[in-house]
């Protein structure tokens, strides 16, 4: 059983942003009864918008903490009269994770420690090179959090490897996880990796995913639910019969009649 059973956004307004994208206007009694829900669509079509609100309404944990006062989260805050929710059992326990969260993320504890370094450029030469390193470590809160959070620095990761380590340290315990096109941090082999994991979560925890995604090889997580989002409307569509899936089949098997029209030029 998941917690969250379905979505709806009661509102008329079609416009202005965020109102005027597809994933606000045809989010109408959304099904979110599977354990596992992906909505897909066309940049644009509003998925991180729709994540992004129901983060903000649960209240999740992500990179930056729980808070949601970033300027990147208002659109999303201005559905928040009109999101209703129905539960199956009521729990908001869980995580939200952004793609670009990450690097952001890392950016921002880089800054820092720059930041600390030219504040303490004066100890130069007085104290010991490690004793400086050190106070900075001490001060930078940010890393102390990467580490009491992740359990070490995790720019010592490529990209992938750092996301798979986020979700073992974030995912481990029953609730709602929210997740936006992971798949831009994974290769194949390590959207692979990231289905096993879901799977292997899922026999062990009770626990509820919804994931936008582009990634056809996530979408093909055996018995998911797929909302797929167009310019007309938001609907349950089998994998077979959605653009990612056919598009994508059909170039992979014949890429060059795809190509071959650049080849002439």
């Amino acid at each position: 059983m998941t917690y969250l059973s379905s979505l709806h956004i009661n509102t008329k307004r079609i416009h202005p942003y965020p109102y005027d994208v597809p994933a606000i206007k045809y989010a109408k009694h959304i099904d979110l009864s599977n354990q596992i829900t992906f909505l897909i669509g066309e940049n644009g079509s509003g998925k991180s918008t729709l994540l992004e609100s129901l983060a903000c309404r649960l209240q999740l944990r992500h990179m930056d903490g729980v808070g949601y006062g970033k300027k990147c989260f208002d659109a999303a805050k201005k559905i928040l009269p009109h999101l209703e929710l129905e539960w199956s059992i009521e729990r908001s326990v869980g995580f939200f994770f952004r793609a670009e969260d990450f690097g952001d993320y890392l950016n921002s504890i880089h800054r820092a420690d720059v930041d600390l370094h030219n504040q303490m450029s004066d100890l130069d030469g007085e104290v010991p090179n490690h004793i400086i390193q050190q106070m900075k470590d001490s001060a930078n809160y940010q890393l102390h959090q990467v580490r009491k959070d992740y359990g070490q620095e995790l720019d010592s990761f490529s990209h992938g490897e750092a996301y798979m380590h986020i979700m073992n340290e974030m995912v481990n315990q029953r609730g709602i996880y929210l997740l936006d096109e992971p798949e831009a941090s994974l290769s194949p082999s390590k959207q692979l990796a990231f289905i096993y994991f879901l799977q292997n979560h899922l026999q062990n925890f009770n626990s509820q995913f919804i994931i936008a995604t582009h990634s056809p090889m996530l979408m093909a997580y055996p018995d998911a639910t797929i909302y797929e989002i167009t310019s007309d409307e938001m609907k349950k569509t089998p994998l077979e019969d959605t653009d990612h899936y056919s598009i994508t089949k059909s170039f992979l098997n014949n890429p060059k009649s795809y190509l071959r029209y650049f080849d002439s030029k």
